[in-house]
């Protein structure tokens, strides 16, 4: 697909976690901790409250349909601000110093002065019913020629554990939320861009790693559809199969508008209860329903339940408004004979809609007042239709398709926080921010001055344990051991179900010092490890090694093992190296580097030769 010629654009928001010893409005630690360590909780109802000029915000509105009751678990590492029972903090400057730093990376203009806004959010994520956030520098530069609009301060949400209980711990951890233009025009440019905020942002050395703490909102439009944000992209591999898959959706979308038009569709504004028809079923969500309302469609047979995505048909967005009322979803014609419902049940439906065979007919099942909340949403997706593409907010599904989520929000949403007191970012400490080697130069320098391979280059430079390849190697040690040591053999370990979080940085340093010592061959250096990991001493673990073998008894062992192998020495030659070396090392059991035991056994090779 030739998205340039579709008209795609894309722009991205990311939000990255800041790397701080507080909060940002608070001096609670920025540690997440385990659900089952919380020490209190206590619940809440949250409301959407009017904006200056008297309006509710959209978004809010949406999220109001169902009154529910918050659960928040509190820690002993969390305060009365997390609670919104205190007021906030003055702004965290190591936040904010951290967020001009990233800003004069990417070459913006700052922010005379900062102020901090509230953004209504009342989907349970903070227990204030809003979200504080402040501008701090606009108009960056991005590599592929486009911008980065603004540059903010936020405070992280509060994590969802199950339901409607949310934890503590994460809220009010300071996020950077880089917000570019709509200046890329193919899936692949959107991931491209992506990573190399990701890597701006990690070259820092400030920001949180691990899943969760970085997440990109993808905005989405093409001619004739809309505007749609889709949140909590957390992986990068993901995000050009996000925006296909929406391109998709609202290609799609605008069939289904044309489709309906040229067949001259409607909805039937009466809704009738059909309960009656279902009392001997065998749906168990039918026959448990206290009421089963019914509206018909007409024109819309056979659309309800066309694909627009992978596994999501315009039922799907049906069902995901009718789920904002708090029912499980929706039953339709399209999809019926199915979930218990049988083809005389779907024929006597039918008759009593007096429905045609172009008409669908949708069915909702729960008690009155959702069933009829449920029924309007339906009704007003189903009118969205004949528009083509709604402007939305949408949350990822796995593997890349989206539901919806909640309207765009508008300017009702940001109301000034009048508890917070602007702060002045002048042109001295602007001056006075320096910024760090990018990720992409210091992988050059490291092939470059340290003479790493470009592969093994590009990962340290990427990997969370860059901190301590720089001080192994500022502490003399070869490159190239300890760049394989922390990639490849800490990997290797963990995979084998060694406990690595009990290896210190010291350990591990103590270890490759070891081993440039000559105590140890760097074959050991996995089961060194692997012995620390297990609570022993390094010195114990080297004892354990045995003792270092001089080059007359390796001398000695390489001549007895081809020796004892002629036959095989005789008939493979010089093929012979490779498992004859594998016979050596155990024996040697690390004690001996195996570039010295291959040239032996080489040169005993050639004199059997």
């Amino acid at each position: 697909m030739d998205y340039k010629a579709i008209g795609l654009k894309a722009g991205i928001e990311i939000h990255q976690q800041l790397d701080t010893a507080h909060k940002l409005f608070c001096n609670c630690p920025t540690r997440v901790r385990a659900v089952d360590e919380h020490n209190g909780e206590f619940r809440r109802y949250l409301r959407a409250t009017e904006s200056e000029m008297g309006e509710i915000d959209r978004a809010a509105e949406e999220e109001m349909k169902q009154a529910r009751l918050f659960t928040y678990y509190a820690y002993d590492s969390t305060c009365l601000v997390e609670n919104d029972e205190e007021p906030p903090a003055p702004l965290n400057q190591e936040a904010l110093e951290l967020g001009l730093t990233i800003a004069k990376l990417f070459e913006m203009i700052p922010i005379p002065q900062v102020h901090i806004m509230r953004k209504l959010v009342i989907d349970g994520s903070n227990t204030s019913g809003f979200q504080r956030t402040g501008l701090v520098a606009i108009d960056g530069v991005l590599p592929n020629g486009g911008t980065i609009e603004s540059l903010c301060l936020e405070e992280e949400a509060a994590q969802r554990v199950e339901g409607p209980i949310f934890s503590l711990d994460r809220l009010g951890i300071p996020l950077v939320e880089i917000t570019t233009s709509p200046c890329m025009h193919t899936p692949e440019e959107v991931a491209e861009v992506a990573a190399y905020i990701g890597m701006v942002l990690r070259s820092t050395g400030q920001v949180k790693r691990g899943i969760g703490t970085i997440r990109q909102d993808i905005n989405i439009s093409i001619p004739e559809g809309a505007r749609v944000e889709i949140k909590g992209v957390q992986e990068l591999d993901l995000i050009a199969e996000v925006v296909r898959r929406e391109v998709q959706r609202q290609q799609q979308l605008l069939w289904i508008r044309d489709q309906l038009i040229e067949r001259n569709a409607s909805i039937d504004p009466v809704v009738e209860d059909v309960t009656t028809l279902f009392k001997q079923t065998g749906s168990a969500i039918l026959k448990k329903a206290k009421v089963i309302l019914a509206i018909r469609l007409l024109g819309f047979g056979g659309l309800v339940g066309h694909e627009i995505q992978p596994g999501r048909r315009l039922g799907s967005e049906l069902s995901d408004y009718a789920k904002k009322c708090g029912v499980g979803g929706i039953f339709h014609t399209d999809e019926l004979p199915a979930y218990g419902v049988t083809a005389d049940e779907k024929a006597v439906l039918i008759e009593r809609m007096n429905a045609g065979e172009q008409d669908a007919v949708v069915l909702v099942a729960a008690d009155k007042k959702k069933a009829t909340c449920a029924v309007r949403q339906v009704i007003k997706r189903a009118e969205m239709a004949f528009l083509g593409v709604p402007e939305e907010t949408r949350k990822m599904l796995e593997e890349g398709s989206s539901a919806y989520m909640r309207p765009l929000p508008g300017a009702a949403r940001m109301y000034p926080e009048t508890d917070v007191l602007p702060v002045l970012i002048t042109a001295e400490t602007w001056d006075l921010v320096c910024i760090p080697e990018l990720l992409s130069a210091r992988a050059e320098r490291f092939h470059r001055d340290l003479g790493l391979d470009t592969g093994l280059a590009h990962q340290i430079a990427f990997s969370e344990r860059l901190p301590l390849f720089e001080q192994a190697v500022d502490g003399g040690l070869k490159p190239t051991l300890a760049a394989r040591t922390l990639l490849s053999t800490l990997k290797e370990l963990s995979r084998d179900g060694v406990a690595i979080d009990r290896i210190g940085d010291d350990q591990v340093l103590a270890v490759l010092h070891a081993i440039e010592e000559g105590k140890a061959a760097k074959e050991a250096i996995g089961d060194l490890l692997r012995a620390i990991a297990d609570g022993k001493s390094l010195d114990s673990a080297l004892e354990a090694l045995g003792p270092t073998i001089s080059k007359d008894e390796l001398s000695g062992i390489v001549s007895r093992i081809v020796a004892e192998r002629k036959e095989f020495v005789a008939e493979r030659g010089m093929g012979a190296l490779g498992p004859l070396m594998g016979i050596v090392m155990e024996q040697v059991r690390g004690s001996v580097d195996g570039k010295v035991v291959s040239a032996l056994l080489r040169e005993e090779l050639k004199r059997q030769g």
